[in-house]
């Protein structure tokens, strides 16, 4: 069954007064149903119902899995990370993303590297491609396959005010050969193996875990040009994703 770590939060509200910088990926989707993911994942518990999504935009609820003991589960966090020192939530938003190169030593992110780590599944994502100063070109990544991705994640419960979010981020790295001409970044996709190595709580050696973070082959993936009706994280549905 899908459960919420979080039962009470504090909404990511009125972004137009809170300044941010999205980075890579900007955008994703999970289309896939969720008795997919949890077959898929190894989840034994029936999923509860999600609505497929196809413009998953920072400060939404999205299903990760984490491994709790010896159970691996289909959770809801918010995507942007929000530790547990902060005193403002709305940092989240800056923090959508970790560096593979420095997340072992940044004070936001290593301790969640070393005990809260989690599997963010993505039936594809989105990256523009910058042409000129005024014009970007929209490109959804997939799977060759009909699988989909498992991007390594990392999260955290913040509790404060009477307020309890629990969040997460996405790890990125250096672009394989299909991202570059796109974009100088990309999320940690793991493979199935690393996926195992990754979310085992027993393991909190930052050398071991940090070497999975590597770019995914590219020869595993697709890229085709979009509309630029993903632009808008207002527009959603299947549309979104299309030629």
């Amino acid at each position: 069954m899908i459960t919420s770590i979080s039962t009470t939060y504090i909404c990511f509200m009125n972004l137009r007064h809170y300044s941010y910088n999205f980075k890579m990926p900007e955008r994703f989707a999970l289309y896939h149903d969720l008795q997919t993911v949890a077959d898929r994942c190894g989840i034994e518990s029936e999923p509860t119902s999600y609505e497929p999504k196809y413009n998953i935009a920072p400060g939404q609820n999205v299903p990760v899995i984490i491994k709790d003991e010896d159970e691996r589960k289909c959770v809801i966090m918010r995507w942007g990370l929000v530790p547990q020192w902060s005193n403002d939530p709305l940092i989240g938003f800056q923090m959508i993303n970790a560096r593979a190169e420095t997340v072992a030593q940044k004070p936001d992110f290593k301790n969640s590297l070393r005990k809260r780590r989690c599997i963010v599944p993505c039936s594809g994502f989105y990256e523009w491609k910058k042409v000129d100063k005024k014009t970007k070109i929209p490109y959804h990544i997939k799977p060759r396959t009909d699988q989909f991705f498992g991007f390594a994640g990392l999260w955290d419960t913040w509790n404060k005010d009477g307020g309890n979010l629990t969040t997460f981020a996405i790890i990125t790295t250096t672009p394989n050969e299909l991202i570059e001409p796109i974009h100088d970044r990309m999320a940690v996709i793991l493979s199935k193996e690393d996926e195992q190595i990754w979310l085992d709580p027993n393991n909190q050696n930052p050398d071991e875990l940090v070497s999975l973070l590597k770019p995914y082959p590219s020869e595993e993936m697709q890229s085709y040009e979009i509309s630029t009706f993903v632009s808008n994280a207002k527009n959603e549905g299947r549309s979104v994703s299309l030629q």
